[in-house]
């Protein structure tokens, strides 16, 4: 099944965070906090602006992306975990920047 956000919504694919601290100790899963980092699936047209016109999305599918811990809605599509928020509940764009230096 393909989904599709509508408006200014989009789906985000929660990334695993590290299962060991720094100093080696493993974190079982009951300790864990859920991730704030994730991966854009798929994302909607936009929002309209007070004119009426649709406002495009910043973010895009396949951007890495931080969110609050509280952001979003839970949800099961195909059997995976997915989350689907508002770009507003999106802080920002991750960015790599070891490939931002080979490029510059």
């Amino acid at each position: 099944m393909k989904f599709r956000p509508l408006h200014d919504r989009v789906v985000v694919r929660r990334l695993d965070e590290d299962e060991k601290t720094a100093g080696g100790i493993i974190i079982p899963d009951t300790a864990k906090e859920k991730p704030s980092q994730g991966e854009v699936l798929a994302v909607g047209p936009g929002a309209r602006n007070e004119k009426g016109e649709i406002v495009e999305l910043d973010v895009k599918a396949g951007d890495k992306v931080l969110f609050g811990k509280w952001s979003g809605t839970e949800v099961k599509i195909d059997g995976e975990d997915l989350l689907i928020m508002k770009e507003s509940d999106i802080m920002g764009v991750l960015e790599n920047t070891k490939s931002a230096k080979k490029a510059a």
